[in-house]
């Protein structure tokens, strides 16, 4: 008789800049703020809305979708998962976000997630 061996699933890991991470736990301390795995990273949620997010080493920045061009005249790159371009939401180089900078894409971020009711559970 013969045994099937089965091997448990791998554990998918988390990729993002933990440095990064820190940065925006701290410039999102004192909000309704949480963190939630996501895009194979993590996202900043506030008010139940995603604000940003982190993936590999860059941020996701939600800039909504008046603000989608000027962000892209700013630096950033489009947001896509897959074949799907994410309107709204652009990718930030992180080695072009000294406080400052991360500071303006989160404000953006968090202002548009504030401004939308939050989502009923």
């Amino acid at each position: 008789m013969s045994t099937l061996s089965v091997a448990a699933p791998a554990r998918r890991h988390l990729a993002y800049n933990e440095d990064l991470a820190e940065r925006i736990r701290d410039a999102l301390t004192g909000l309704d703020a949480r963190e939630q795995k996501m895009f194979g990273g993590i996202a900043g949620m506030v008010n139940t809305h995603m604000a940003t997010a982190i993936v590999d080493d860059d941020l996701l920045a939600r800039v909504g979708a008046d603000g989608y061009e000027a962000a892209l005249a700013r630096g950033a790159h489009e947001m896509r998962m897959g074949e799907r371009t994410m309107r709204g939401f652009v990718r930030v180089p992180g080695d072009h976000l000294d406080d400052d900078t991360l500071g303006e894409w989160l404000d953006i971020g968090v202002e548009i997630a504030q401004s939308q009711p939050p989502k009923s559970k």
